[in-house]
């Protein structure tokens, strides 16, 4: 088992930056591939950004040049560093852990606000 604990979200004005940080814990031997994604409630979860273990990176196109995707194998650690965020960045964000079998955490809200 992996658990996966979020830090870092909160509420900010339209432009302005946060950044979220995503603790892993239990088996991480077993992660590879780590992400952020979000949901809106009444949405589907979408992308935000992926990281493979030997840092290759994807991001949804409602972020890309905004967002940035950041992994620390020896801390277990993902970050992702949110910039001139948008009212429409307003979600509950989830950190992600593929493994054998695919972790999530509790979610973390950010609020943008216009």
């Amino acid at each position: 088992q992996v658990q996966l604990v979020e830090s870092g979200g909160g509420l900010v004005e339209a432009g302005g930056s946060l950044r979220l940080s995503c603790v892993a814990s239990g088996s991480v031997r077993s992660i590879g591939a780590m992400g952020w994604y979000r949901q809106v409630a009444g949405n589907q979860r979408e992308l935000v950004a992926l990281i493979s273990s030997d840092s290759q990176t994807k991001y949804g196109d409602n972020v890309k040049g905004r967002f940035t995707i950041s992994r620390d194998n020896a801390k277990n650690t993902v970050t992702l560093q949110m910039n001139s965020l948008k009212p429409e960045d307003t979600a509950v964000y989830y950190c992600n852990a593929l493994g054998r079998y695919e972790f999530w955490g509790q979610g973390t809200q950010v609020t943008v606000s216009s």
